[in-house]
Order: C-alpha cells, then sequence, then structure tokens
C-alpha cells in the first residue's frame, strides 16, 4: 500500500502561472478513487495502479493519465490485501493475504488457490511476477528466495530453486529486473539478483556505506532510504545518508557495485523520480526539487532548486449563493479540488520512474520536466544543447529549442568559440543518433512552430537534399577524451547502451571502465493487463513525437543559416565565420553540409568583396565543389576574372564535360572547345551549336575554322544539312568581307 492517510497542510501558494519551476504536475489527476476501497497499489510490471475493496479490484492504466479514464474490475473474493499483482500475460491475479499465504485467481476460469509457508518460522515479505525463462514468480521471505512456476493445471506452484540467506527487506523494480535484499543488524549488507529474459545473475555481496552520528553509533538502514533507478539504460542505486546530508549513487556491473559519487541533500525526507534520463531529487521537507543528469562529466545540479509546480489547477470564483443546491456530488468534487493543490503532502507517495500517488485521496499525478525554463536558466550554451539532446520524450520541443538558441546566439554576434562549440554539440548529438540508429525524419513542418525562427525561402537552385552520410558517419569510441570535441563526445555518446540489451559477459576486474555492465532488459509487450510502452502524455503532441531531437544538415541550413542570413545582411563577415565553424565541424567528422550553405558562403564573401577569401576558400575545399558551386563562381565571375576560372577549373574537375565545353563556346574558344570535346568523348551537343555561335560571332575566320574541324573528324559531315547550311552562311560572310 502506498501510505497513511496525510494531514491536512496549507497550500505552499505554487499553482500559480507566475510561479518558476522546471518540474511540474499537470492538473487534473488520474483519479482513482471508488467507495470502500481498502488502499491503493502500484503494479509496475503492468503500468496499473489497483484499488481493492471487498470482493474486487479496480484497476487504472497509468500510460495514460487520463482524468476519465475507465478502470478494469476484476472479483479477487473477501478477505485483506497486503499486496496485489497481476502476471505479466495479464491471465492471473495474485494478492498477498498475510505474511504466510499468497492467493492466485485465474481471471478467465476464475479459479482459484492458496500458496503457503511451509514453516512456521518464515514470513513472506513480497512477491513479483518475472520474464526469467527459468521461473514465472518469486516470493520473498525473510529466510530467501523462492523461485517458482505457475501451473495453473495443477492449481498450484512449482518450486524451482530456493536461494537461502537472511533478509531485514527489499527493493525491487519491474524496470531494472533487479532486487535487492538487506541483512545485517544495520541492514546495510546486500545481495542483488537480476531476474530477465537472459536468466539470473546474482551479483557480489556489497555494504553501503553510513555515517555514524555520536548519539548512534550503529545507524540502521530503512528501506525507504534506496532507490533503484535506470538512466541512460545503466541500472543505479541511490542511497540516503541522513547523518551525512549526502545522496550516494551506486552503478550496478556484472561483478561489482561501485559508488559513483554523492549528491548533497538539503531535507531528512528525500524522494526520488526520473523523467527523460533526469534524476529528481525531491527535497521533500524544503519542498524543492533538484534535478540532476548523471552522464555528464560533472555531477552539479542541471540548475538551482527550485519548487514543484501545480498547473492547470482550476480556480473557484466567488459567491457562496445557491449552496444549498449543490449536490453530493458537487460536495466532493469542491472536497477533491481543496486538497488538490497541497504540494507534497504527507500522503504522497513517489513511484519511480515519473508518477506521484495521493493515496489518502486516490489520486495520480505525472511528473514533467519544463525543458523551456531549463534551457531559459543556464547561460552555458553548450551544456544547455547537450541536455536539450539527450532528451527523448519531448524530443520534438527540445528541437525547437536547440534551433531557437543556436538562431539567437548567432544573432546576437556571440563570440565566434562560444558559438562554435555549440555547433561542435550538435554536430556529435547528430552523428551519435545516426550511428545508433535513431530516427531523425521528424519534420518542423505543419501546425508544429518553431519559436522565433523564421523559416526562409529556399533559393531557386535549391536542389532537394538527400545524400545519405551512412558511409561517412565515422564510429567514435564513447568513452571519455582529450579536447573540447571529444567532450562533447563523451557526454552526449556515452548512453549508447540505451535500450540495448547488453551483452552477458563477465569481466575479471572491478574498475568502472572495464567492468561489464550489468544487463539492462527490454520491456516486454504488453498483454492483458497493461501495456509497457513509454507515452510523453504531453497533449496534442504524443503523435509528432520524433526520436532524437538531433538537428540534422537539412535543418541547419534551413532553420539556423537561411533564417538569419536576412537578418544579418549588414554583418556578412561574422556569419561567414560561424558557417566556417560548422563546415570545420562537419568536416572533421567527414559529415555531408547541405549544398545550398556552399553557395551562401560564396555569395556572403562577393557580397563584401571578399575576393581572395573566395578563392582560397575554393582552392582548399573549405568549400565543397559542386556544380551548383561552379555555376554561382561563373555567375558570379561576369565582374572578377578569377573567380570564373576557378568555376571552369571546378567544372573540369568534377568532369562536367558538357557543362565545360558549352562555356568554353560561350566564351569564343571553339576550337579549344571542340578538340576538348574530342578528346573526352562529349557527343551529346549538336555541331549546329558550335556552328551557331561561330555566326553569332559574326567572324568567318572562326566559322571557317569549326567547318573544318568538322570535316576532318568526321568525313561524313559534307552529306549533312548542317554542313550545306553554314557553307552557304560562309560563303555570304566572305563576300560580303570582300566587297
Amino acid at each position: 500500500m502506498f501510505g497513511k492517510a496525510p494531514r491536512v497542510l496549507p497550500s505552499v501558494g505554487l499553482s500559480g502561472s507566475g510561479a518558476l519551476s522546471h518540474v511540474y504536475i499537470q492538473h487534473p489527476p488520474l483519479r482513482c478513487r471508488v467507495p470502500g476501497s481498502v488502499g491503493l497499489f502500484f503494479d509496475d510490471a503492468n503500468k496499473l495502479v489497483l484499488s481493492p475493496t471487498a470482493g474486487q479490484v479496480f484497476g487504472w492504466k497509468t500510460n495514460s493519465l487520463a482524468q476519465q479514464s475507465t478502470p478494469t474490475s476484476d472479483s479477487v473474493g473477501e478477505g485483506p490485501v497486503l499486496s496485489i499483482r497481476y502476471s505479466l500475460d495479464g491471465k492471473v491475479i495474485a494478492i498477498q493475504r498475510s505474511n504466510i499465504e499468497i492467493e492466485f485467481r485465474n481471471r478467465e476460469s476464475r479459479e482459484a488457490f492458496v500458496q503457503k509457508c511451509k514453516s512456521e518460522s518464515e514470513s513472506i515479505l513480497g512477491f513479483f511476477w518475472t520474464d526469467c525463462p527459468t521461473c514465472d514468480l518469486i516470493i520473498i521471505k525473510t529466510c530467501g528466495l523462492d523461485l517458482c512456476t505457475y501451473e495453473p493445471g495443477l492449481k498450484a506452484l512449482r518450486l524451482v530453486d530456493t536461494r537461502k540467506l537472511n533478509v531485514n527487506w527489499y527493493v525491487y523494480t519491474h524496470e531494472s529486473r533487479m532486487i535487492l535484499l538487506a541483512s545485517g543488524m544495520q541492514s546495510n549488507t546486500f545481495t542483488a539478483f537480476q531476474f530477465s529474459f537472459g536468466g539470473v545473475i546474482r551479483l557480489p555481496r556489497f555494504e553501503m556505506a553510513m555515517t555514524k552520528a555520536e548519539a548512534n553509533q550503529k545507524p540502521v538502514l530503512y528501506e525507504e532510504d534506496l532507490h533503484i533507478i535506470t538512466v541512460y539504460g545503466r541500472i543505479y542505486c541511490l542511497q540516503v545518508d541522513r547523518v551525512a546530508m549526502l545522496l550516494h549513487f551506486y552503478r550496478f556491473y556484472r561483478d561489482a557495485v561501485m559508488q559513483q559519487g554523492s549528491f548533497p541533500i538539503y531535507s531528512s525526507k528525500i524522494a526520488v523520480n526520473v523523467v527523460d534520463n533526469v534524476i529528481l531529487v525531491h527535497q521533500v521537507d524544503a519542498k524543492v526539487v533538484i534535478m540532476y543528469d548523471i552522464i555528464s562529466d560533472s555531477h552539479v545540479p542541471i540548475s538551482a532548486p527550485l519548487p514543484l509546480l501545480l498547473r492547470g489547477l482550476p480556480r473557484v470564483n466567488g459567491s457562496s449563493s445557491g449552496f444549498s443546491n449543490i449536490d453530493a456530488v458537487d460536495l466532493e468534487t469542491d472536497e477533491i479540488c481543496d486538497h488538490e493543490d497541497i504540494i507534497y503532502g504527507d500522503g504522497w507517495t513517489f513511484l519511480i520512474p515519473d508518477l506521484i500517488c495521493d493515496a489518502a485521496h486516490g489520486t495520480l499525478w505525472r511528473i514533467h520536466l519544463d525543458l523551456e525554463a531549463i534551457a531559459a536558466s543556464s547561460s552555458e550554451v553548450s551544456s544547455v544543447l547537450e541536455f536539450l539532446q539527450r532528451r527523448k520524450l519531448e524530443s520534438i520541443k527540445a528541437k525547437q529549442l536547440s534551433l531557437s538558441i543556436m538562431r539567437t546566439q548567432i544573432l546576437e554576434r556571440q563570440p565566434v568559440p562560444v558559438v562554435s562549440r555549440a555547433i561542435d554539440t550538435l554536430v556529435m548529438s547528430y552523428l551519435h543518433s545516426v550511428k545508433m540508429g535513431v530516427s531523425i525524419q521528424g519534420r518542423l513542418v505543419g501546425d508544429i512552430h518553431i519559436n522565433s525562427i523564421k523559416h526562409g525561402a529556399m533559393s531557386g537552385g535549391e536542389r532537394e537534399y538527400r545524400q545519405s552520410i551512412s558511409g561517412d558517419v565515422q564510429t567514435e569510441s564513447t568513452g571519455l577524451t582529450a579536447g573540447s570535441t571529444g567532450n562533447i563526445r563523451s557526454s552526449i555518446g556515452s548512453d549508447a547502451e540505451e535500450n540495448m540489451n547488453l551483452e552477458l559477459l563477465g569481466s575479471g576486474s572491478g574498475d568502472s571502465h572495464t567492468a561489464a555492465d550489468i544487463e539492462q532488459p527490454l520491456q516486454p509487450q504488453g498483454s492483458g493487463a497493461g501495456e509497457n510502452r513509454s507515452e510523453s502524455d504531453v497533449p496534442g503532441q504524443r503523435e509528432l513525437q520524433v526520436a532524437s531531437a538531433a538537428i540534422s544538415p537539412d535543418e541547419m541550413y534551413q532553420f539556423i543559416f537561411a533564417s538569419v542570413e536576412e537578418e544579418m545582411a549588414g554583418d556578412p563577415a561574422y556569419l561567414v565565420a560561424i558557417i566556417v565553424e560548422y563546415l570545420r565541424s562537419a568536416a572533421s567528422e567527414k559529415l555531408k553540409v547541405h549544398p545550398n550553405l556552399n553557395m551562401m558562403t560564396i555569395q556572403l564573401l562577393a557580397r563584401s568583396e571578399r575576393f581572395a577569401e573566395l578563392w582560397m576558400f575554393v582552392l582548399n575545399k573549405i568549400v565543397e565543389p559542386s556544380k551548383e558551386v561552379a555555376l554561382q563562381l561563373l555567375e558570379l565571375g561576369r565582374q572578377n576574372f578569377m573567380t570564373r576560372k576557378l568555376g571552369m577549373d571546378m567544372l573540369r574537375k568534377l568532369m562536367l564535360h558538357r557543362d565545360y565545353v558549352l562555356l568554353l563556346v560561350q566564351d569564343g574558344y571553339y576550337i579549344e572547345s571542340l578538340r576538348y570535346a574530342r578528346k573526352n568523348k562529349v557527343i551529346s551537343i549538336r555541331p549546329s551549336v558550335f556552328l551557331e555561335a561561330a555566326v553569332s560571332s559574326n567572324n568567318s575566320q572562326h566559322l571557317a575554322a569549326v567547318l573544318r574541324f568538322f570535316m576532318d573528324s568526321n568525313p561524313t559531315f559534307k552529306n549533312t544539312t548542317d554542313y550545306s547550311m553554314y557553307r552557304r552562311i560562309l560563303n555570304e560572310m566572305s563576300a560580303v568581307a570582300a566587297a
């Protein structure tokens, strides 16, 4: 059961729209209050909140906290309920009736049987269903673990194995499939097991350090002091040390459990949630939340401690006239609203990963991150972008904010090194998403609006960008490396294990850099009582979510560089410097940029008449050669011969022979163009093109030279209509010249 009934506390006044917060809950909650309920229970394996009554149990799915969610209902018979869980396939309900018996009820056949302890010296502490291939159910007793399979035909459990050890209490989460069994006088000695579809893994026994107080040299660790969490596909345990006022966190490896660090705490009562891989440490007495993102190099909080915000709470206006006409239902609704604005009530229970339950009033809240507020509270741009790029639940919003931040940095003309670090962050995030095979197909179009981003029109010569980078992305190490780019890579890319089933490999060392991670199980497909699906529950956005906030080269050009070009028309030098930093970052990782970005760079350099730099960019291939770039150089070369020559050379080096020949003809180099065409086997250009150009020059010598070339190179040319026509024109031009 979640907890005892709370005493009434005054509202802390955090439900107003002007309150500052990075974390919030949204009104209305899921209301799961039924008459005659004996309490609320959370079935984390099936994502269900269960409310037993006399003879029945009602269940609400927590995947979507809809206010009017219709509960399921099952018969459970009479009797006390200490714990209740559905089987993973949803066919069986297990109810712990006392500390010596568990009742099993088949939902289809309605048959039931009771499993009791065989020895009077042992008692049942709890149980859970598992997807382990060797067993279906784990029963935790004071004398150890019973691994059982459910036998519906025999109406019994079959004991598969036992693990004998003294158990004071235990902590388990289905998300991690990890159970911690506390033993010893101080309950600080632990044995850990993981029951997953890969089998049973037993970790080495370990102890958790506890600071001794002067009045208590042997402090005792309690169940509420431990929290198992899963962050970026890794399993951790958080331990509250009230004497030292620290929250220690341990990471589980297959062959070791290692302490990774400590967080300071400011309250004697601590609660924990995990939202989108961000650890939320609730300082319940202080009524604030501290956020940590432990994938980064630093273990400092993401931002300053701020209160938990309640959003969307309706306000009742004015007068009490007509009170006598309010019926009992309205009174109950008013009563609920009266306590729903209380933050951190005594009856609140925090359910990992992201739920808060008020058991006394039968309400369930989901906790959310306010990405916009988090982004606005930090001045360290690259750190904010790293944080946003790691977000998955609201990836569209994270992408919008990332684009808006980058655009603002450029428009405000921040120092180039600052913007360069931010660009490196976005490039590394995109490459990591591609390497991990994460979908980045989301489009920022239609009803999705990017704040403060102008959707500039593309130039007329733009081709649809469809270049694949699959062969250009280098596989990088996800470990810590030297240098700024390496640090960015480690902070973004070190979550490579997320949603992956790690190989069941042992390691002979307990070092954190060599020990093999404990397996992070994949969630099974839900069926029956509940479904193990992760949903954002953000109204109107669930169907719009993409898997990654990474920004592609297409989006970098369209929503950043093309967007700011118009507003920075008077200062092309700064924008060129920023584009060069992006080209440098992309080239270092062999990432192809959008073709129009190269043309934009040339335009900006030519606009400020910085032709020497333009030539250097082309010769050093800072601007990637392409037909579009070559044609633009030729266009700009009308006023600058060297620029036109660079365009011609680029066409030739790109082996665009036909375009090169036509340009030679246009410039009057007829014989040279004909020789080049013959040498490179350009046969798609008709002779009339060269002959007509020679006629247009009004030079009989040029026309005669072209005719002679075709007569020498093709003996049958004299039999063509082109020869007859242009021979006649040549004779007429010669006659006019002689006269």
